[in-house]
């Protein structure tokens, strides 16, 4: 990946809907440049699926929380699978630290993040969690 693709995906990271005449345009190259270079990252995997950010009002009544959870030893494989089947559950990822995974929640009322815990609590291997319920985004830079 040389500094032409870097460019490119942030580009796209940017706005995934941009015509590759822009793209070619702004980057001052070929289109056909651009379109090859875009096949290149999407068959390698770099590029692997193209989406939309959602704003803040699409948010509105929702209830987005971070919980951090602490796992038994070699209990992963198995929380991984019970948490896959909660649909709040939008996003997992594992974690250096004191806890092991950190989950992106959403949901709508309190009761029901109240609920939410409480089955992830439930799960085999959960030793405990921390949850975090976010206020207001002052920063963001996602792609």
């Amino acid at each position: 990946m040389d500094a032409l693709d870097r460019t490119l995906i942030s580009e796209l990271s940017t706005d995934a809907r941009i015509s590759v005449a822009h793209l070619a345009r702004k980057l001052g190259v070929a289109r056909s440049t651009i379109q090859t270079r875009i096949e290149k990252l999407e068959e390698s995997g770099t590029i692997a699926r193209y989406t939309i950010q959602l704003g803040d009002t699409s948010s509105i009544g929702k209830i987005s929380t971070t919980v951090l959870v602490d796992v038994e030893p070699n209990a992963l494989p198995e929380i991984l699978k019970a948490l896959e089947k909660i649909a709040e559950v939008k996003r997992i990822h594992t974690t250096s630290g004191r806890f092991d995974l950190m989950l992106w929640v959403i949901v709508d009322t309190p009761p029901n993040l109240d609920a939410v815990i409480d089955k992830i609590a439930a799960i085999t291997g959960v030793r405990r969690s921390e949850s975090l319920i976010h206020l207001s985004t002052k920063l963001d830079r996602a792609t």
